[in-house]
């Protein structure tokens, strides 16, 4: 035993706590760069599909520089950079900018001028039109070209049709003896086509809209032709002036219509499509084929239009969408 005098000796021993170290952000930023990268490429798959090509086309060329500087300053290697100064000049970005004199030439002054107007005249055809320093030629100018071609392409579909419709009847033992009866002509519509009564052919009985077995043939070889073609059709229907009975509820109105409307069926027939048909008419004695004889079996016909009109229509709208 101690002595109870004697201090008592306390030994004290303390844990230390291990403390982790900070990481940092580092992390963060990396990852802020992938989302950012990540949504950029996605609003440009979502851009991609929602432009057009044209509309792909003009953005790209806001973007392109329209001209490159053939200026170099420094050293003028790959980073000697340009300014808009004088090649090899370095302007200090605390220096005041400077300006220079240049004299613009006037056209009609000096050689530059002569030249400068002889450029431009040289780029005017005879309808007044402009050619771009780049050679590209002015918007009117092309809008013309493209409905001239149009036409003309429009001219040789017509040609091919006419020359098919011949082509078939002389083929048709039954039809050829009929051939006079097909008239084909040039209007400002388009190609007509016309099946016309002569004393030894008709189409349709004496008031009567059901057609002979013959006039039915002939409008299905018609129509059998137009279904190679896409321009929209005109149907019409005449009669001659000769009028209805005393107290019928008929007339040549109405009679054409009915004749005009079961030709366009004949047609559908043959294959031609129901969307095609841009009109129906029937305009009785009003546009007579033979207008000094009112009552001539002549008058009495059925018009098919090949229009015109809607492929000039769609050329046009191609250039002003």
């Amino acid at each position: 035993m101690p002595p109870s005098n004697q201090p008592v000796i306390i030994i004290r021993r303390k844990k230390k706590s291990e403390e982790h170290g900070h990481h940092g952000g580092a992390w963060k930023v990396a990852y802020a760069d992938f989302v950012t990268a990540m949504m950029a490429f996605f609003l440009l798959l979502w851009l991609l599909n929602v432009t057009t090509d044209v509309e792909r086309k003009g953005i790209a060329d806001y973007f392109a520089p329209a001209s490159i500087s053939k200026s170099e300053s420094g050293a003028g290697g790959v980073m000697g950079g340009q300014t808009i100064s004088d090649a090899g000049a370095q302007i200090s970005a605390f220096s005041p900018p400077t300006t220079e004199d240049q004299t613009i030439p006037t056209a009609g002054k000096g050689e530059e001028g002569e030249a400068d107007t002889k450029g431009k005249d040289a780029g005017k055809d005879a309808g007044g039109a402009v050619e771009g320093g780049d050679g590209e030629k002015m918007p009117s100018l092309l809008r013309e070209e493209r409905l001239a071609e149009a036409i003309k392409r429009e001219e040789e579909r017509f040609k091919q049709a006419e020359a098919a419709l011949k082509e078939a009847i002389e083929n048709s033992p039954e039809l050829r003896a009929f051939a006079d009866q097909l008239q084909i002509d040039r209007t400002n519509e388009g190609l007509r086509i016309q099946i016309i009564d002569r004393d030894n052919f008709s189409m349709f009985p004496s008031g009567s809209s059901i057609p002979f077995e013959r006039a039915r043939t002939l409008l299905r070889l018609v129509g059998s032709v137009l279904t190679r073609l896409p321009n929209q059709i005109s149907v019409s229907g005449h009669t001659d002036s000769q009028p209805f009975s005393v107290g019928s509820r008929r007339d040549n109105w109405s009679l054409s219509t009915e004749r005009a409307n079961v030709s366009r069926g004949e047609l559908l027939v043959a294959g031609v499509n129901e969307r095609r048909i841009a009109k129906v008419v029937g305009l009785a004695d009003r546009e007579p084929f033979v207008p000094n004889d009112p009552k001539a079996a002549q008058n009495r016909r059925i018009s098919i239009v090949l229009l015109r009109q809607n492929q000039i229509a769609e050329a046009a709208q191609s250039l002003n969408p």
